[in-house]
C-alpha cells in the first residue's frame, strides 16, 4: 500500500531439507547406543548454525517448523531407546518433569526462540552504480 519496497529472504525448501535430513541422520536407529548428551551436543551443533545463518530475513517459520520436527525426532528417538518405559517416567527422567529434553549438563537448542533481523528500510541511502543525469 506504499512506495516503499522491500526484499524478504526466506530459507529455501532445499536448505531445510538439509537441516531436517542432518537431524534425521543424527536421531536415526544407528544412534540409540549414544548417550542423550552426546546426542544434544551434536543437534545443538547443527541447530545453532543452521539458525544463525538464516537468522536475516523472514525465517521464523522455518525455525518453528525444525524446532517441532528436531522435537518429535528426538522424543522418537528416546523411545527406541528405552521401548518398554511409560511416557511418564521417560518424562521424569530425559525432560526434566517438562516436555522440552534436557539433561543436567545440556538442553536440546530450541530454533523457535530464536529471534529475527528484518532488514530495515534504506531506501534512497543505497549507493547506485548509475550516474544520474540531472
Amino acid at each position: 500500500g506504499t512506495d516503499r519496497q522491500y526484499i524478504y529472504t526466506y530459507p529455501a525448501r532445499k536448505s531445510v531439507r538439509s537441516a531436517t535430513g542432518k537431524v534425521k541422520e543424527l536421531t536415526g536407529r544407528q544412534n540409540v547406543g549414544l548417550s542423550l548428551e552426546s546426542l544434544l551436543h551434536r543437534l545443538n551443533s547443527v541447530l545453532r548454525g543452521w539458525c544463525a545463518y538464516f537468522r536475516p530475513g523472514v525465517s521464523n517459520v522455518a525455525f518453528c517448523y525444525l524446532s517441532h520436527y528436531t522435537w518429535m525426532r528426538v522424543t522418537r528417538w528416546i523411545r527406541r531407546k528405552h521401548p518398554g518405559i511409560t511416557w511418564k517416567q521417560l518424562r521424569r527422567r530425559y525432560y526434566g518433569g517438562g516436555w522440552w529434553p534436557a539433561t543436567e549438563e545440556a538442553e536440546l537448542f530450541n530454533p523457535a526462540k530464536v529471534s529475527t533481523t528484518r532488514y530495515r528500510y534504506r531506501g534512497t541511502l543505497v549507493p547506485t552504480p548509475w550516474l544520474t543525469m540531472a
